[in-house]
């Protein structure tokens, strides 16, 4: 039994939605996956506020239309597709996507769109190598603090000079 009409409709709606709030949409062949791995991958997924949808290519079709930000993601709609859908971390929810396909070994990435850009593969992998928004926190903080100390030690180094200076000085003119 085929979905209704209203049915569809909904679904387009809710594609729709979770496209506007994302950053990054990662289409994926999830052909030969069973129920309990593509659950294995939301999971993954959900640490990173990103989400895995199955749906008909005609139905994203539906969503993106009239959306220039994600058209030409119509040229990925071949075959059988899972649309991962990034919206927070995008190198956390590539890199783990990444790394639920290394150990499936049955999935691939056919393509991605980031910001109305088509991402080849090379490119992709680039972006799952860029170290997490918490990692990038914490070296410009301790980049930070590192500056901070310098300028704390050069700081206290002019005083501490000038006094130097003056008592070796002091010390030339008692002999």
């Amino acid at each position: 039994m085929g979905r209704t009409l209203e049915n569809k409709q909904q679904i387009v709606e809710e594609l729709k939605q979770l496209l506007d709030s994302a950053e990054m949409a990662l289409v994926l062949d999830y052909q030969g996956l069973s129920i309990k791995e593509m659950s294995d991958l939301r999971t993954r997924l959900q640490t990173t506020e990103s989400v895995c949808k199955v749906t008909k290519n005609t139905l994203m079709r539906h969503a993106i239309d009239g959306n220039d930000s994600w058209s030409h993601l119509d040229s990925l709609l071949t075959g059988t597709n899972a649309f991962v859908l990034i919206k927070g971390d995008v190198g956390g929810a590539v890199k783990a996507v990444q790394a639920f396909q290394k150990e499936i070994k049955k999935s691939k990435t056919k393509g991605a769109l980031f910001e109305g850009k088509l991402l080849s593969l090379e490119e992709i992998r680039a972006i799952a190598e860029i170290p997490s928004r918490e990692v990038l926190m914490a070296q410009i903080a301790g980049s930070i603090n590192a500056l901070a100390t310098k300028v704390a030690v050069g700081i206290k180094e002019v005083p501490a000079g000038l006094a130097r200076s003056l008592n070796q000085h002091v010390e030339k003119g008692e002999s």
